[in-house]
Formats: structure tokens, C-alpha cells, sequence
């Protein structure tokens, strides 16, 4: 099973650069997508149908134009779950998740601190989202966890540690929290196999920064404990170019 996550920032803005094409080719069996910044009428369904993925499921945020994630599949699931039920956490469209045979894929885009209302906003996301995950894990042991989580784990995945140390998405408590929830039994599926710098899934428009390779690694395919003997493979993906992140894909027997 070939799962991949990318926040497309825009997926109109995506399907003109390209993005159909791309995913034909990528061939995932299902493709977590985080910022569409759309309704499901705003988006060409049919296209999407055509390119192999007649099963989509799209949860908008309320505000038009905002945040939204989305999983495109190959396969019909068993069941799909808009949100959390925690209010605060779902009116902006931060997660959706479907569950298949034997696992649960969640698509995730958690809060970027870029203020200090939003920062605030995000410690309470990330605090509840802990303890639903904590909850879920009972009902579905084998759960992969794709998506924007905002938050480089360690100073490998950042391209200046020092510079960033005060930069929302690279704060000690931000990196704290992602470190205790991986260790809460979520794996970092890329870092089991690539221990290597130099690696990451978000550049700013500035400063060339993509070209240069100044970026962050703030996109995960997280999984569960239990999912560890199915690993096969897990990479990112820099050359897939219809945003400023790129996505991340983990394979699993």
C-alpha cells in the first residue's frame, strides 16, 4: 500500500501546474492532501476520477479560501471520519480520516504559529489532538498519520537551527511536543530509513529558497507501533513542484 501526503497549497492553484498528471504517474493507492483551500464544487471531481481516484473525500474549512484537507483513493473505504468532534479543531478543516482492511489513514494539517493568537490556538490543537489520537489508537491500532504537522522534529530537519530556535514551527515546545507524541508510539517513517541532512518538504518563495535548499521538514508520514514489520519504504519527494511543499509517500505490505 503506497500512501502519500502533500499539502498542495491550493489544489486549484496545483491541477494548473499540473498536479493530475503528477499523481497519475505517482500512482499512490491513497493520497492525503492538506491547505486545498477549496469547496468540493470548486474542484474538477471528474478529472480526478479520471486520473484513478473515484473515492474523494474533501473537508472544507468554514472560511472560503482557508486551510481544508482531502484523501483522494484508488480503493472505496470502509468508513470516513470528517474531523474530531472537537469543535475547536474542526472548523477549519484539519482533519479527515479513512479507514481501510486492516488500517486507518488520517490526513492532518495542524496549525502554523504565526502569531501569538494562532500560537496560543495551536498548543490547545496539539495538546487535544494528543489525547484524541491517544483515544483513537484503541479503536484503530494500526493508523497512519499524514500531513503538515508545522513543527521540524529536530535540528537535522531545519537548514539554520540557530536562526529559526525562536520561529514558530521550531520552538523548543513545538519540538517537544512532536518528540513526546512519536514517543507515545508513532514513527517517524522517513527518519527509519534516512538518517541524512539536507532533506526536507517546505520552502519559503523567498529568497530562492527552494533552489538554494533552505527549507523545512514539517511534513510526515507518522504510523503507529504495531504498523512496524509492514514498513517498506519512505521518501520524500522534491520533485513534485505545484507548491511550496512537496510530498512525502510511505510504502507499507
Amino acid at each position: 500500500m503506497k500512501i502519500i501526503s502533500y499539502n498542495v497549497n491550493g489544489i486549484r492553484a496545483a491541477i494548473t501546474k499540473g498536479f493530475i498528471e503528477w499523481l497519475q504517474q505517482a500512482n499512490p493507492d491513497v493520497i492525503c492532501l492538506q491547505e486545498i483551500k477549496a469547496t468540493k464544487e470548486q474542484i474538477p471531481v471528474d478529472d480526478i476520477t479520471k486520473a484513478g481516484y473515484p473515492y474523494q473525500y474533501y473537508y472544507s474549512a468554514q472560511k472560503k479560501g482557508y486551510s481544508g484537507v482531502a484523501i483522494l483513493s484508488k480503493t472505496k473505504p470502509n468508513h470516513v471520519e470528517y474531523g474530531t468532534g472537537i469543535e475547536h479543531m474542526d472548523f477549519e478543516g484539519r482533519n479527515i480520516r479513512a479507514d481501510f482492511d486492516g488500517i486507518s489513514v488520517m490526513s492532518l494539517y495542524l496549525p502554523s504559529g504565526t502569531n501569538i493568537d494562532r500560537l496560543g490556538h495551536k498548543f490547545k490543537y496539539m495538546d487535544d489532538f494528543q489525547l484524541y489520537v491517544n483515544d483513537l489508537r484503541k479503536e484503530y491500532p494500526n493508523l497512519v498519520i499524514g500531513g503538515d504537522y508545522n513543527i521540524c522534529h529536530e535540528a537535522i530537519d531545519i537548514h539554520d537551527p540557530v536562526r529559526n530556535k525562536t520561529v514558530s514551527g521550531f520552538l523548543p515546545e513545538e519540538r517537544a511536543w512532536l518528540d513526546g507524541f512519536m514517543k507515545m508510539g508513532m514513527i517517524d517513517t522517513f527518519r527509519h530509513f534516512n538518517k541524512e541532512p539536507h532533506q526536507y518538504s517546505w520552502w519559503s518563495y523567498r529568497a530562492n529558497a527552494r533552489n538554494n535548499n533552505k527549507g523545512w521538514r514539517i511534513d510526515y508520514c507518522l504510523i503507529t507501533a504495531p504498523l512496524i514489520n509492514r514498513l517498506k519504504r519512505a521518501v520524500i519527494l522534491p520533485e513534485a513542484k505545484h507548491s511550496d511543499h512537496c510530498p512525502v509517500l510511505v510504502e507499507l505490505d
